[in-house]
């Protein structure tokens, strides 16, 4: 049974290209959620007009990849600090955020930034939100897939 879940962390462009490339992950969908505008555009999230995060929705067999290690891969594709050092002005649209859909994907999701805040792993506090789940909105058909359509390879120095 194929399960999805919604996460947000930067530029909805480079994460939906490295969640391609993770063993289990079957499909993804580039949108919007979290925020207050219906059918919002990406002219209007990106002015901050709508509340909304670029996100990804991320269909993932749970028999080859867990929730949790889904999590994990995703705390490794994008800085969920506001670090001096990882040159990031905070904008609501870019924002690191974990759209739950139950009490158990909540308690995973605080579980393992709980941990990532011990580890050490960074130099300042994890900003990431975890909020339930609510309508996720397809991003326009331009921005689907855009790194495999425009043959942008992925690379550390190539990530929106």
């Amino acid at each position: 049974m194929i399960r999805q879940a919604i996460l947000a962390g930067g530029c909805f462009w480079g994460l939906e290209a490295r969640f391609r490339q993770v063993q289990g992950v079957v499909d993804t969908l580039v949108g919007y959620t979290g925020g207050h505008t219906e059918n919002p555009t990406y002219r209007d999230v990106c002015c901050d007009l709508t509340g909304h995060a670029e996100a990804v929705q991320v269909d993932y067999n749970p028999d080859e990849i867990s929730y949790q290690d889904l999590l994990e891969a995703f705390f490794t594709f994008h800085d969920p600090t506001l670090c001096p050092s990882n040159s990031r002005i905070y904008t609501p649209q870019y924002r690191s955020a974990i759209f739950v859909a139950n009490d158990a994907e909540r308690e995973t999701a605080e579980q393992v930034i709980a941990f990532l805040e011990c580890s050490g792993m960074y130099e300042c506090d994890i900003i990431t939100e975890v909020s339930d789940a609510g309508v996720f909105y397809p991003a326009e058909e331009y921005h689907q897939d855009y790194y495999r359509k425009h043959k942008v390879d992925i690379t550390e120095d190539c990530l929106c």
